[in-house]
C-alpha cells in the first residue's frame, strides 16, 4: 500500500477543514475526468502521516438495470457503492494501519454541493454513518474540474457543512 506524504488530521468531529497532499486531490481530479459524463467514486485512506486514493466502482448503471422503479437515477446523475468492495477496502487499509478518512465523488455537469441524495447516503438514520469522515464533491464541466469542496458533520447543526480543502503541499 502506498501513501502520499504530509497529510494533516484534523478533529474527528466538527473538523474545519480536509488537508490532503498534492498527490491525493490530482488523482480525484483525474478519476472525476476519466468517469465523465458519469460520476466516479471513491475514498480516501491515511496511515496517520500521508493519504492515497482508493477507486471504487459506481454500480449505479448496474442498480437501475436491476431495477429501474427503485432505481430511477443513471450513473449521469448518482453513484453507488458496492457495500461488500466498501467493506473490503476498508478491512484491508485498516489491516495495514490506515483508516477511511474521506468519501469522494463527482457531480458531472453540476457545481459541487452535497445534495439530499448525498446526505441520505452518508447519514442514512440522521447520522453519519462513518462519524469523523469528509465528504468530497467534485464539480466537473466537459472533463474540466470547476471545483473541489469538502462537507463535514456538524454536531451542533446536526447536518453537513463546507469545509475549506487545503493541498498540503501548499501549507
Amino acid at each position: 500500500m502506498v501513501f502520499q506524504q504530509n497529510l494533516r488530521l484534523t478533529p474527528m468531529d466538527n473538523r474545519k477543514s480536509l488537508q490532503l497532499s498534492d498527490h491525493t486531490l490530482k488523482e480525484i481530479k483525474q478519476h472525476a475526468r476519466e468517469t465523465f459524463p458519469e460520476e466516479c467514486c471513491g475514498i480516501v485512506l491515511s496511515d496517520g502521516a500521508s493519504d492515497r486514493v482508493q477507486r471504487l466502482k459506481n454500480i449505479q448503471n448496474k442498480l437501475h438495470a436491476l431495477d429501474p422503479v427503485i432505481y430511477p437515477r443513471t450513473a449521469a446523475i448518482a453513484y453507488a457503492v458496492d457495500p461488500q468492495e466498501l467493506e473490503e477496502v476498508i478491512h484491508k487499509a485498516e489491516g495495514a494501519g490506515a483508516k477511511l478518512e474521506a468519501f469522494y465523488h463527482s457531480h458531472p455537469d453540476h457545481e459541487a454541493y452535497f445534495s439530499d441524495e448525498d446526505k441520505a447516503f452518508a447519514s442514512p438514520f440522521g447520522e453519519p454513518t462513518f462519524p469523523g469522515t469528509a465528504q468530497i464533491v467534485v464539480s466537473i464541466y466537459g472533463r474540466v474540474v470547476k471545483r473541489v469542496a469538502a462537507f463535514a458533520w456538524s454536531s451542533d447543526k446536526k447536518d453537513f457543512v463546507e469545509i475549506p480543502v487545503t493541498n498540503t503541499s501548499q501549507l
